[in-house]
């Protein structure tokens, strides 16, 4: 039962980080999504000069985007994602947890499950999907029998949705995915038990909890 709880805490705790995330972002239009100049030289000057051309052609996959269908999109994400190789907090940033923005987890080409699914999740918003298809889901991996995060989207409410996961490159219904295990389920607006996706919000959002504090400002600055 602890084990349960602490689960939840800490899902919820995301939730809440997401939450503020839709909030404080800064502009992502399409066409008229720019990376700030300084930000490239910074990361080419820290991580390299492939930093920069990762965060240049993440930067032409929104601005460039004609895809009239939301599958393409979904394709062309994932697979612009899934590229980047998976590594925990502890060996890429020393920490037990670290919540990584887009910025620094695509200049670092690596992260964790969760850096994977927030990627995606506002790299999808700002190329045109609703929030209200999105939502990031945590599960338990039964094939790894660990806690495990994908993005899941859903073409209208109630509906299958649709699994976009850094362990698999073929986006599938979420009823083929049988080695997942769907808890809960979260976007900027709420926290819901994952079954019950569109019959009620099961937690609100609002914090000031110091860590999503931390992750808007490094957001909002661009920072790395």
């Amino acid at each position: 039962m602890a084990k349960t709880l602490n689960k939840f805490k800490w899902i919820l705790l995301l939730s809440i980080i997401l939450s503020g995330l839709v909030v404080a972002q800064p502009v992502f239009n399409g066409e008229d999504f720019r990376l700030n100049r300084d930000v490239l030289k910074k990361a080419e000057l820290k991580y390299g000069r492939d930093a920069r051309q990762r965060l240049l052609s993440w930067e032409d996959l929104i601005r460039k985007d004609k895809t009239s269908s939301d599958l393409q999109k979904l394709e062309k994400v994932n697979r612009f994602f899934n590229r980047m190789e998976f590594v925990n907090d502890v060996q890429l940033w020393g920490v037990k947890d670290y919540w990584a923005t887009p910025i620094e987890f695509i200049s670092r080409n690596a992260g964790d499950c969760e850096d994977f699914a927030i990627a995606k999740y506002f790299t999808l918003k700002a190329m045109g999907i609703s929030e209200k298809k999105l939502n990031i889901t945590y599960v338990k991996a039964l094939r790894y029998n660990m806690p495990h995060m994908v993005l899941t989207y859903y073409a209208e409410p109630g509906a299958e949705p649709l699994v976009l996961d850094n362990l698999s490159d073929a986006i599938e219904m979420a009823s083929k995915r049988n080695d997942l295990i769907p808890i809960f389920t979260f976007n900027g607006t709420g926290l819901w038990l994952a079954h019950q996706r569109g019959q009620g919000k099961l937690a609100g959002a609002g914090s000031r909890i110091t860590p999503w504090q931390d992750l808007l400002q490094r957001m909002s600055d661009n920072p790395l």
